[in-house]
């Protein structure tokens, strides 16, 4: 897991538990953007397929050994 992503999806995180803190003291409509940022956060956590490197499809065997 890349380091940025971790930072990114736990600010998210956190971002969202203030919200529903907010949303708790203040109104309730203060729960749609926390459940967005915790998704996204959760989302950022979790995804793992954005990881892997694809080889492309123009270039030879050969110049992948460089």
């Amino acid at each position: 897991m890349l380091l940025s992503r971790l930072i990114t999806g736990l600010a998210f995180l956190a971002l969202g538990i203030v919200f529903i803190i907010l949303a708790i003291k203040s109104s309730l409509f203060m729960l749609i953007p926390s459940a967005i940022s915790i998704g996204v956060g959760l989302y950022l956590l979790i995804n793992k397929t954005e990881d892997k490197i694809e080889k492309r499809g123009d270039l030879k065997e050969k110049e992948y050994k460089k």
